[in-house]
């Protein structure tokens, strides 16, 4: 009798267990994790963190690699001058030098790009690390944050960086987003 009962506490407990882990697999599918099965990589740029925020934020519902572009030269740390540089980059259409590349970028089928918008388009940064890499094939899912102005041109932009690219809807964020920046986030990846 002893043996009989622990056999079906057993066969329970696998039950559960294997039901645990399926709808734990569904949901996360759900959510829009792991892109439907695709290599997936969050590329961004972040100046004052509100970016990174938003980066890591789509990191953690899609289960995706990240990567944060670096500049071998950093921009000043006072606002006033940043936004000076930045307007005049724009105006000269500066490209800064990055400290590294994606080691394996041809491994990813998805690559998010994440920026703030500078002068009403992508930072210098974005801009180096799109013309630095081959991209043609990829889908590339733009998001932003910005202080204020949208988007702007931003996306549209990043289009002309990466012509041979499938580009779908981007995501804009104020600033580092809300208390309703994950729900946002959701039902933008599943929109996808």
């Amino acid at each position: 009798m002893f043996m009989k009962n622990l056999s079906i506490i057993i066969a329970v407990i696998a039950l559960a267990i294997s039901g645990v882990i399926f709808f734990t697999r569904q949901s996360v599918n759900a959510e829009g994790n792991k892109m439907n099965n695709q290599k997936t990589l969050v590329v961004y740029y972040s100046y004052s963190g509100n970016t990174e925020i938003i980066a890591k934020k789509i990191q953690s519902q899609t289960g995706a690699d990240l990567f944060k572009i670096e500049t071998v030269k950093p921009y000043p740390t006072g606002y006033n001058e940043v936004v000076e540089q930045a307007k005049q980059e724009k105006a000269s259409s500066y490209m800064p030098e990055l400290k590294q590349k994606v080691a394996n970028l041809q491994d990813y089928d998805t690559v998010f790009v994440g920026t703030p918008i500078w002068w009403y388009t992508m930072a210098p940064a974005v801009k180096s690390f799109l013309s630095e890499n081959n991209l043609s094939g990829k889908t590339i899912i733009p998001f932003c944050t910005h202080g204020g102005g949208g988007c702007s041109a931003a996306f549209s932009d990043m289009e002309k960086f990466a012509p041979d690219s499938k580009f779908k809807k981007g995501l804009v964020i104020y600033e580092k987003g809300n208390s309703s920046t994950d729900e946002e986030i959701t039902r933008w990846l599943k929109s996808l």
